[in-house]
C-alpha cells in the first residue's frame, strides 16, 4: 500500500480547513479532505474510503495540487469548452418542441428526453446527456402537461383568416355610439366536473354527485370594450334562450346605434325563429359569425372557463338551485352584471 508524502505548511492547511468549511461546493470539500489526509501521510486507498471516491480521483487531486496549489482544487470544468447548451441550441429545442416526434420520423406521438436528445443532435451537430436534456427543458421554461383536445376548422386557412381580419377591422374602426359583444352559451351541470386539486400524499379527495344530472344554460353577451355581461338562464339551450337574450341586449343598451354580436356557428343562433326575431327586433343588432371551431376568438370563452374553475369543478352543492346562486354571484362579481334574467320560456 502506497503511502502518499505531501507536506503542508501549516498556512496551507488552515486555508483548506476554511475552504472545506465555507464552501457551498461539495466536489471543493472533498477535494480539500483529500489534501488534508494526505498531509498526513495516509495512503491513496485509504483516503479514497475516508472521502468516499476512487483511488484515481484521489491521484488526480493530488497531482494538480502538486502543480498549481490549493488554485488546483477549483471546478476546472469552465475549461472544458463552450457550454453545450447556448441560446442556439436552446431556441432550436423550442422549436421543435412545438411539433411532434413524428414530424421527425420518429414512431411515438409524444416526446420523450430521449428523443429530444437524439433529435437536437441530428439538428444540431450537439449530442447532450438525458440530464442535461432536463436542464435545457427547464431553461426554456418547458413543462409536461396534458394536450388540449381541438376539432379542426372545415374552412381554408385563407377564408378563416378573411373572416376573423374582417372582425378585428370592425372592432378596431368601431364608430362612436355602436357596441360589440362576444355571445356564446354555457353548460352548468349538477354533477360536478372534475378536475386536479392538491391534496396530501396517500389521500383522494371525495367528490360526491348527486347521481342523477341536472342542468342549466347560461347565454351571455360580454361587451368588448368593459368586460361587462348581460346574461339569460335556462333550463334548455334552445334558440328561445337566445332570442331572450338578444331583446335583452337592446333593453341593456337603449341608445346604441348598433350592436354587434361576435358568435359562433351553434344551429340555434341560425334557426328559422331567430331570423324571424330579428326581422322583429329594431334592426339595431348585426351578427358576426365566426369560423368554425374557434373558440379562441371569442373572447367570452375565457369567462366560462374561469366560472368552471371558480364554481363548477369539484364543487360540494347538494342542489340545483345551490348551485346557481354560486354561479349568479360569481357572474355578478366577475363581469359586473346587473340582473341575471330567468327565462321561463326556455324551462
Amino acid at each position: 500500500m502506497e503511502t502518499i508524502v505531501l507536506c503542508l505548511p501549516k498556512r496551507v492547511k488552515m486555508e483548506l480547513r476554511r475552504w472545506r468549511r465555507e464552501t457551498r461546493d461539495a466536489a471543493l470539500a472533498t477535494h480539500c479532505q483529500i489534501i488534508l489526509h494526505a498531509g498526513k501521510g495516509r495512503s491513496s486507498r485509504t483516503i479514497a474510503e475516508a472521502v468516499g471516491c476512487s483511488r484515481s480521483c484521489v491521484s488526480r487531486v493530488i497531482q494538480h495540487f502538486r502543480r498549481d496549489g490549493p488554485t488546483g482544487l477549483l471546478d476546472r470544468r469552465e475549461d472544458n469548452g463552450q457550454t453545450k447548451l447556448t441560446e442556439e441550441y436552446l431556441g432550436q429545442l423550442a422549436q421543435v418542441l412545438d411539433g411532434s416526434p413524428l414530424d421527425y420520423g420518429r414512431g411515438r406521438p409524444t416526446w420523450t428526453r430521449e428523443i429530444l436528445v437524439a433529435v437536437l443532435a441530428k439538428q444540431t451537430g450537439i449530442r447532450v446527456h438525458v440530464g442535461t436534456m432536463s436542464r435545457a427543458l427547464k431553461a426554456i421554461g418547458a413543462r409536461r402537461g396534458r394536450p388540449r383536445p381541438v376539432v379542426r376548422c372545415p374552412w381554408s386557412k385563407a377564408a378563416k383568416d378573411r373572416r376573423i381580419r374582417a372582425i378585428r377591422r370592425m372592432l378596431a374602426n368601431l364608430p362612436p355610439g355602436e357596441v360589440v359583444v362576444y355571445e356564446d352559451e354555457v353548460d352548468i351541470h349538477l354533477n360536478p366536473k372534475i378536475g386536479l386539486d392538491w391534496m396530501n400524499r396517500g389521500q383522494q379527495r371525495d367528490v360526491v354527485t348527486p347521481g342523477q344530472n341536472q342542468k342549466r344554460y347560461l347565454a351571455g353577451a360580454m361587451n368588448a370594450r368593459t368586460g361587462e355581461l348581460t346574461a339569460v338562464e335556462g333550463r334548455r339551450k334552445t334558440s328561445v334562450l337566445f332570442v331572450e337574450l338578444l331583446k335583452m341586449l337592446e333593453e341593456d343598451y337603449p341608445e346604441a346605434t348598433r350592436i354587434h354580436v361576435i358568435l359562433d356557428n351553434y344551429r340555434i343562433h341560425a334557426s328559422r325563429l331567430v331570423q324571424m326575431a330579428m326581422e322583429t327586433l329594431s334592426g339595431r343588432i348585426v351578427l358576426h359569425f365566426l369560423p368554425p371551431y374557434c373558440p379562441n376568438e371569442n373572447r367570452i370563452e375565457r369567462l366560462w372557463e374561469d366560472l368552471h374553475s371558480e364554481v363548477t369543478r369539484n364543487h360540494q352543492c347538494p342542489t340545483m338551485d345551490a348551485l346557481m346562486k354560486q354561479v349568479r354571484h360569481f357572474i355578478k362579481v366577475r363581469a359586473r352584471c346587473q340582473n341575471i334574467r330567468i327565462n321561463h320560456h326556455a324551462a
